[in-house]
């Protein structure tokens, strides 16, 4: 064999390792990657059936329901347009309360509830998740200071 060809073959071989190790990253990244919709958006049909994804809002108030021995809870979340009922077991975290912003990890069920696999509380007053904040001014829902705070990163949302 000539080291032309040699050559050639080393160059061919080099090309399909790296086709298949990006191929592999790809395939990582897709199965990995999870999508936000608001609540508006999940009742008009937007959001994937049977696939992960994220939900985000407000707890409405009045609409948390513990069953059983407390693990069992289901809600609704609201981007004040449009409400969703969602269903979690598990332990919540502590800073779950009625009225307060929650991102949900889950997919829809076959009878149009959330079944969350994880449940996110907004961890104090100065933050929210941008895409919930973004959901909730579309809304019309004023936000106040967490707003205010991602509006204007690196001011203090009290300025």
């Amino acid at each position: 064999m000539k080291p032309r060809h040699r050559r050639m073959l080393w160059i061919a071989g080099g090309v399909a390792a790296l086709s298949v190790a990006v191929a592999l990253v790809l395939n990582a990244f897709q199965s990995n990657l999870v999508f936000f919709f608001t609540p508006t958006q999940i009742a008009n049909g937007e959001a994937p059936k049977g696939k992960n994804f994220r939900v985000g809002g407000l707890v409405e108030a009045g609409s948390v329901k513990r069953e059983g021995d407390g693990t069992l809870v289901s809600f609704r979340v609201t981007d004040n347009a449009k409400t969703i009922s969602v269903s979690y077991k598990g332990i919540l975290p502590d800073l779950f309360k009625e009225g307060r912003g929650i991102v949900a990890q889950g997919a829809i069920q076959p009878d149009g509830s959330f079944r969350a696999s994880e449940v996110l509380a907004k961890h104090d007053e100065n933050y929210m998740p941008p895409e919930a904040a973004e959901a909730l001014k579309r809304a019309g829902h004023p936000v106040g200071a967490p707003a205010q705070f991602i509006d204007k990163p690196g001011k203090p949302a009290y300025q």
